[in-house]
């Protein structure tokens, strides 16, 4: 696999390669391959929140304006709770 390999405390992490980076307002995703051939990491960070999910490779071709949405909302929602 194409990537840098760091530990951090415990879990070895291995970072993939970044199929695609973009910014949703104020939110940075990332979304990079896996060792797994169909499965996709999504990192989302706005400076005060972080996520880090999977998603199969099927739903980011075809669910991407879905998938934004989502994201849009969960850190909307968590901005909103402060």
């Amino acid at each position: 696999m194409n990537g840098r390999r760091f530990e951090t405390g415990f879990i070895n992490v291995i970072m993939g390669k970044v199929r695609e980076s973009y910014r949703l307002g104020k939110v940075r995703v990332e979304i990079r391959e896996t060792d797994h051939p169909e499965k996709l990491e999504v990192e989302c960070s706005d400076g005060t929140y972080r996520s880090v999910f999977t998603i199969r490779e099927y739903e980011y071709q075809n669910y991407k304006r879905h998938l934004n949405q989502r994201i849009k909302n969960a850190f909307s929602e968590q901005r909103d709770e402060e």
